[in-house]
């Protein structure tokens, strides 16, 4: 696997794996384990991560993505995904949680690094890039639109019930976002919104820049979630919520204009959830060359085998597709969408299998929190939910690959 990944690299993307790998064995996966209580405690505030972003911020990875103008990390835009997606990897190697904080950075950066205006820039890209706990956030899910928002089919049913009015110089916003990974913490959010009713999401959607501090946004609650519990996962309420004129950061068209983030968004999903099918065949690999059972360790029992065996050929797979769908982003080819999509979709079932056979073959102790074996099925299990579920994924690559003649959304019932 390791030549596998050599491959794949640069010597200077090497040597920032190196960092962060470093990183992660020194401090993300020993503050894990000690802290593996905390995780389950029902105060989100309980749940601290400040030195982990603290240690991200001192090896300059929680900047990438911010202009090197406003104190970020910069990266070559020619290997800019693929330079993404392996930090992904490996910040999720030690913890998806800190994996997803640290994702939600990158990708509204990137996005705001292309649609915001330039003195919004000026303003926000340094208090982000300073402060180790500045978190920001990207809230489009719903509680009645979520995944439907992800099917390629531009209905007035799956607009935003979010809805942005203009009054003089002023945007109120009234609505409920649900689902939003660092909700619950974030200083900043960029929302999107309906501005045009029954136009479709892709024409009627706009997209505004929110501080946590505006007067009518309320982070209502921190959704208890099964697995990757050192990120907060939040609910927010807008009422009657005024953001000046400027803040709107695309208006009509933001779902089209947010395609720079969503394509690599899938990449780095994917990433991360490699990253944690890596943590598990690593700690599986280690156990059952040492464990003893039977008069022999486990490894030399050919059932054990068999598993590991199929363990590291889905990783392979799951790695393979993923380097595919990161040249063709890279290249700006017409496959991309497509192959962003079943790269996600893959790696969502087939590093869960490989968490499952992680759990099974450590037995009993697979499945005793204190372990820490079990958090790695439980972090995979997010995958098959996010960034749209496993049948949304089928659906927009079919219809990446038959735009004309697949199926069209149902819409309401009559």
């Amino acid at each position: 696997m390791q030549e596998i990944i050599e491959r794949q690299l640069s010597a200077e993307q090497r040597m920032m794996r190196d960092t962060i790998r470093s990183f992660v064995d020194k401090d993300v996966i020993p503050f894990v384990r000690k802290n593996w209580k905390k995780e389950w405690d029902m105060v989100p505030e309980n749940r601290p991560t400040l030195e982990l972003l603290q240690g991200a911020h001192n090896i300059g990875v929680r900047g990438l993505c911010i202009p090197e103008e406003f104190g970020g990390t910069p990266l070559d835009p020619a290997t800019e995904v693929q330079t993404i997606a392996m930090v992904s990897e490996e910040i999720s190697r030690g913890d998806s949680g800190l994996a997803d904080k640290l994702a939600q950075i990158w990708k509204v950066s990137m996005l705001l690094a292309n649609v915001a205006p330039r003195h919004l820039q000026e303003y926000w890209f340094p208090k982000i890039a300073e402060d180790p706990s500045f978190l920001l956030s990207h809230a489009l899910t719903e509680p009645r639109g979520a995944s439907d928002r992800w099917l390629p089919y531009d209905v007035p049913e799956a607009m935003m019930h979010t809805k942005a009015v203009k009054k003089g110089d002023r945007w109120v916003i009234n609505g409920r976002k649900q689902f939003i990974t660092n909700g619950y913490d974030a200083k900043l959010y960029v929302v999107y919104a309906t501005t045009l009713p029954g136009a479709g999401i892709t024409k009627g959607t706009s997209s505004f820049l929110i501080p946590r501090d505006t007067k009518g946004l309320t982070v209502a609650r921190c959704n208890e979630t099964l697995g990757g519990r050192f990120m907060n996962n939040g609910e927010i309420v807008f009422e009657d919520c005024e953001v000046p004129e400027d803040h709107c950061l695309v208006q009509d068209i933001a779902m089209t204009r947010a395609g720079v983030y969503f394509r690599p968004g899938k990449i780095v999903v994917a990433a991360k959830n490699l990253g944690v099918g890596m943590a598990a065949f690593e700690a599986t690999a280690r156990y059952v060359q040492e464990y003893v059972q039977g008069g022999r360790i486990l490894i030399k029992h050919q059932a054990v085998a068999v598993r590991i065996g199929e363990m590291i050929t889905k990783l392979n797979a799951v790695r393979a597709l993923l380097n595919e769908a990161i040249r063709a982003v890279e290249a700006k080819t017409h496959d991309a969408e497509g192959l962003c999509n079943q790269a996600k979709l893959f790696a969502s079932e087939e590093i869960f299998k490989v968490c499952m056979h992680a759990v099974e073959l450590h037995g009993g102790n697979g499945i005793m929190l204190d372990f820490g074996v079990e958090k790695f099925m439980r972090d995979a299990s997010l995958f098959l939910h996010r960034d749209a579920t496993v049948d949304i994924s089928k659906f927009k690559i079919v219809k990446a690959m038959f735009p004309h003649t697949a199926g069209k959304y149902a819409g309401p019932e009559n």
